[in-house]
């Protein structure tokens, strides 16, 4: 199964009650029915791809409404041949549609009354039902961020997007093929969305993945600048060897002080050696403790010589 139906049916297990079961039934509704009239009337027909998440319509429907539920599945005509969880609803449509809503007077509504979604909880159950309905998120196991919802038009994409900033989630929406669809990018803001929701094993999941993949990065940066850093010193060794060769085929090392004939001689034994290393094996053989950039200073007048006897243009 893919981390997208994990997700989801960890949320379709919640029982929600109350004013949050009306809440998480109106997203659900207005993002996976249409309207059919028949010999028997007017129905609500709910289409998903998850069984979970059409076992959830119908719980929720049973709890508030007196309804008849016929279901069914069909099978998609493509290669994945994915089914098709149909659920046709008869009763008082209106009714049902009003109470959840996204019914007036004028006909169905592209967002959500207000009051279905006052209370913070109810703004989650709204969410949780929407992405059911709606959402897919990357696994977490793969290097790409992104959660996103298809809303049912651009004023419901406006809104989800109002109900996600309630909760600090920072959701952006764009027009794809014809949708409207509300997405995160984030890492962080897909984690408070999932918690939001509270889909608490998935977040978990989310969590665990995103910091060991973040760790990997993080000790594969300090080993590139370990070895980047090792290769500068090899570089400058490597030139402070050119000097010392130059000064000594000119004849000049017996006439330097002793501080630059002390650090030429370790140079000399030990060539691969850091600024720091060399400082620290003058420490144990002199116990005079002598700093980096002091080390530095000292073969910058070697090289400042070397050049003088016409050895190197650097």
């Amino acid at each position: 199964m893919s981390y997208t139906t994990d997700v989801k049916q960890e949320i379709a297990l919640h029982l929600p009650e109350g004013d949050e079961a009306r809440a998480e039934l109106s997203a659900l509704i207005q993002m996976t029915s249409s309207l059919s009239i028949s010999s028997r009337g007017l129905s609500i027909v709910t289409e998903s791809s998850n069984a979970a998440v059409s076992r959830c319509i119908y719980r929720l429907l049973k709890q508030r409404h007196e309804v008849q539920i016929e279901p069914s599945v069909k099978r998609r005509m493509n290669l994945r041949k994915n089914r098709i969880y149909i659920l046709r609803v008869y009763g008082n449509t209106r009714e049902i549609l009003e109470d959840l809503g996204i019914y007036s007077s004028r006909g169905l509504k592209d967002r959500p009354l207000q009051r279905i979604v006052t209370k913070d909880s109810c703004a989650r159950a709204y969410l949780a039902g929407a992405f059911m309905a709606q959402g897919s998120v990357n696994s977490p196991k793969t290097s790409s961020y992104h959660l996103e919802i298809q809303a049912a038009n651009q004023k419901h994409a406006e809104f989800l997007i109002e109900l996600m900033e309630r909760f600090y989630i920072t959701a952006r929406m764009i027009e794809r093929r014809g949708h409207w669809i509300v997405y995160i990018k984030a890492a962080e803001r897909i984690a408070d969305f999932l918690r939001c929701v509270e889909a608490d094993e998935s977040l978990l999941q989310f969590e665990d993945a995103r910091i060991t993949r973040d760790l990997a990065n993080s000790v594969t940066r300090l080993n590139n600048v370990d070895v980047a850093n090792e290769y500068k010193s090899m570089q400058a060794a490597n030139r402070q060897l050119t000097d010392i060769s130059v000064l000594e085929e000119a004849g000049q090392i017996r006439f330097l002080d002793a501080k630059l004939q002390e650090v030429i001689a370790l140079r000399k034994e030990f060539p691969e050696a850091s600024l720091n290393e060399l400082a620290e094996k003058i420490r144990q053989r002199t116990g005079n403790p002598v700093s980096k950039s002091g080390l530095k200073h000292r073969f910058v007048k070697i090289h400042d010589l070397a050049e003088k006897a016409g050895g190197t243009d650097e």
